[in-house]
């Protein structure tokens, strides 16, 4: 039973964790252009993309969490 919650939990924070990635700017483009920015002098300078920076580190760790918790209950 709780090892079910734990996979419902890993397929959703995965999901989420490749779509943030996603968002992600490549060599230049990313979450600031697609709202209209008008070119950014640095990599994370705007708000948007800090915000996004954490909660894609947050994301991660949850992911991490549930992987080694599931490894642990699946052995």
């Amino acid at each position: 039973m709780l090892t079910d919650i734990f996979v419902v939990i890993h397929v959703i924070v995965s999901l989420t964790l490749g779509f943030l990635i996603l968002l992600h700017s490549g060599r230049g483009g990313g979450l600031s252009d697609m709202f209209g920015s008008i070119g950014s002098s640095a990599a994370g300078s705007t708000v948007a993309e800090r915000n996004l920076d954490r909660i894609t580190v947050t994301v991660a760790v949850i992911f991490a969490f549930t992987t080694v918790t599931l490894a642990l209950r699946l052995q």
